[in-house]
């Protein structure tokens, strides 16, 4: 099972990766390019923080709790149990941490986080691939948490 979880998180890092190999070279230095028209556009933006520009310029502070997170997501990953009920939460923990890695590889290689899909319709922030991975990896597993444990434990038991 540790295998199929390494080999779906370097999939998705490759994606994101690729993405942001695109964005490094073909949007720097470059206007924001409207897809949709005051929608959705592609703009490159250097992050040097969180979410929502938060804790700017804390790169190893960043680093440093990637990699606790991501060895506490493989320990428990590893330790589920092997039976079905348990698969959503495996898909969480593999989106969570192919985000995780994505962005830890552009703080440690680049000193910033590469964002460039702007969605500038509710002016949110702009994100790249691994944050997606992230938030929906976290909405799943929240989803999980709060409205499945009595479901689990049940097929537990029995």
């Amino acid at each position: 099972m540790l295998i199929q979880y390494f080999l779906v998180v370097a999939l998705l890092v490759a994606l994101d990766q690729l993405t942001k190999y695109i964005a490094f070279n073909h949007l720097q230095g470059m206007n924001s390019i409207p897809i949709i028209k005051d929608v959705f556009h592609l703009t490159f933006v250097k992050n040097r923080g969180a979410a929502f520009g938060i804790l700017q310029n804390q790169r190893w502070f960043f680093i440093f709790m990637t990699i606790a997170v991501l060895l506490g997501i493989i320990y428990y990953y590893k330790h589920l149990p092997k039976h079905n009920p348990y698969g959503f939460i495996r898909i969480a923990l593999i989106l969570i941490s192919a985000g995780a890695v994505g962005n830890l590889i552009d703080r440690i290689r680049l000193g910033f986080v590469i964002d460039f899909f702007d969605f500038c319709l509710i002016n949110f922030p702009v994100f790249n691939v691994a944050d997606i991975c992230v938030v929906i990896g976290t909405i799943l597993l929240a989803w999980l948490i709060l409205f499945t444990q009595e479901d689990l434990e049940k097929k537990e038991v029995e």
